[in-house]
Order: C-alpha cells, then structure tokens, then sequence
C-alpha cells in the first residue's frame, strides 16, 4: 500500500469518525430535548453560566497580567471579567429563573429578527423577480415575528422543540453518511 492510499484511508477514516461522533451527539442532545425539554434547558443555562464565569477570569486575568496594554483597557478588562464572573454565579445560582429569563430573551430576540427580515424583504420588491413571494415571505415574517414578541415564552418553548426534532434527523443523518462516506 502507498503512502498516499495509506494517507488517503487515513483521512477517509478520521471524516467517518467525525460524522459520527457528531452525529451521535446530535441525536442524544436532539432526544433530550425532547424527552427532557425543562431540564436540557436548565443544563444548557448551566453551561453558560459556568462558561460567563470562565470568561471573566480569563478578562480578569489578562486585565491584571498583561503588561503590554494601556491603564484603562487593563480597567476595562477587569471589570468586564467581573461582571462576566458575577453575572455567571447569579446565573448558576438562580438556574430556573434564569433559564426562563434567556427563553423570553430568546423569543423577544427572535421576534425582532422575524419583524425586521421582514421589513427588509419589503424593501427588495424594486428588485425582486417575484414580488408576489416577497410580500408574501414578508407578511408571514413580520407576523410570526409579532406573535412572538406578544408571547415569547411560547415561542421559544416552539424554536426548542423545533431544535431538538432538528436535531434528532440531523444526528440519524450524520450518523449514516458515517457509514457511508467513501471518500473522493
């Protein structure tokens, strides 16, 4: 066998695990969402409550260690790594409340971004090849994004959903084209 084929296997090998490490963690967080939406949630806040908290040591740290900036970005460096830290530690401590607090932020968030793509879908008529979808993308945008803003617990209870079934054909997916990749 040559170096190349040997390299070339290789490769194919390391793609095919890729695919289905990726895809079997996919398809577990897709079915804890599903089997488990509250809590899933709860552990996702979690983690980002203890990643807040390791950010802001490593802002904290470059603001005290670094000799190569300014007085005032070094400040501005440990007070963002304190409000990072503290922010995190609020957050781990107050799971539920939290977890609720970043859906509605989440389907407010959401909702704007529906209202505004809509908005702009609107402005591209002059230049549209077919206006009648453009008005229609454009209505259903701006009122998806209006019901969410009117109910955004609702709405990112849906966009959750919505991810973990996401997610669960993503993984099943992932996990064949594992198994199938042959390579070029």
């Amino acid at each position: 066998m040559s170096t190349a084929s040997a390299a070339e296997k290789s490769a194919v090998n390391g793609i095919r695990t890729a695919f289905g490490v990726g895809g079997v963690i996919a398809l577990i967080v897709g079915i804890l969402i599903l089997v488990w939406p509250a809590k899933t949630a709860v552990v996702v806040t979690a983690i980002i409550a203890i990643y807040a908290v390791a950010g802001g040591l490593v802002y904290a740290g470059l603001g005290i260690f670094s000799k190569s900036m300014g007085g005032w970005a070094r400040v501005g460096h440990i007070v963002l790594g304190l409000l990072f830290i503290v922010a995190g530690i609020i957050a781990f401590f107050n799971l539920g409340a939290t977890t609720a607090w970043l859906a509605v932020f989440l389907g407010i968030l959401v909702g704007i971004m529906w209202i505004v793509e809509g908005i702009v879908a609107l402005t591209t008529l002059g230049s549209s090849s077919s206006k009648a979808w453009s008005v229609f993308f454009a209505i259903i945008s701006i009122i998806a994004g209006v019901v969410l803003l009117f109910s955004p617990l609702w709405g990112a209870v849906v966009l959750w959903w919505l991810l973990g079934i996401s997610l669960v054909v993503l993984g099943i997916v992932q996990i064949v084209r594992a198994f199938t990749f042959k390579g070029a």
